[in-house]
């Protein structure tokens, strides 16, 4: 399924206020190339009106081992396993070849080409590497874009990853104060696991809403 998208455009302003703006009409920043922004069924997180659930609670506590840690793009530290970490994730879950090694480490280290400025690393204990997320960190949002992370730790003690690093970064972004985390967007029946979230809203086209009934028939129509 290809990727939803109703508009595009390219920015040049990288403040903080333009940002905002252009996330608040639906847009999100793009791999393609600096400054590039699709207009998208977006999903956000009102953090104001967050609160862990019950559900949230149990993942958090299958992962209770592992550390999330925010560092700065570009990442001083790149090696070439996390570029292996993400095709091989990306590969397996999306199809071979959605994501490059070489993309990775562009995004990850050319200012130039890149606009994402924070990455999310999430550990064990003992600073073993589990997974990654790259991110955009404003005064404002978080954009929480492309997470990845190893596969063979599914098998491990550590139980729903993907789960634990999305609600480990919707707490990151709460005590950071941000008003907003842009979690991805919403256009394939297997998104619904993106609407469990206290305060969640989406875009549908003019602006936001928070009726989920609508989301999940849209969804569920695979449109």
């Amino acid at each position: 399924m290809s990727y939803l998208s109703w508009n595009t455009q390219t920015i040049s302003d990288f403040s903080d206020e333009t940002i905002h703006a252009m996330y608040q009409q639906g847009y999100v920043f793009t791999r393609k190339g600096k400054g590039e922004m699709d207009q998208t069924r977006s999903v956000r997180v009102d953090l104001s009106q967050f609160e862990l659930s019950s559900e949230n609670r149990r993942i958090l506590r299958k992962c209770q081992d592992m550390i999330l840690a925010a560092t700065s793009i570009p990442y001083a530290e790149y090696d070439w396993s996390i570029g292996k970490m993400a095709k091989d994730f990306y590969d397996t879950k999306f199809g071979e070849g959605t994501f490059s090694a070489n993309k990775i480490k562009e995004i990850m280290t050319d200012r130039k080409k890149s606009n994402f400025n924070r990455l999310l690393k999430f550990t064990t204990n003992s600073s073993q590497p589990i997974g990654y997320c790259i991110a955009l960190e404003t005064d404002y949002i978080v954009h929480y874009s492309y997470p990845f992370y190893a596969l063979l730790a599914t098998g491990s003690e550590l139980k729903n990853i993907g789960m634990g690093m999305m609600l480990q970064a919707i707490q990151y972004a709460k005590e950071n104060s941000k008003t907003h985390i842009y979690i991805g967007a919403a256009q394939r029946p297997t998104d619904t696991y993106k609407l469990q979230f206290a305060g969640l809203e989406w875009f549908d086209g003019t602006g936001w809403s928070n009726n989920l009934e609508t989301l999940k028939q849209i969804l569920d129509s695979d449109v």
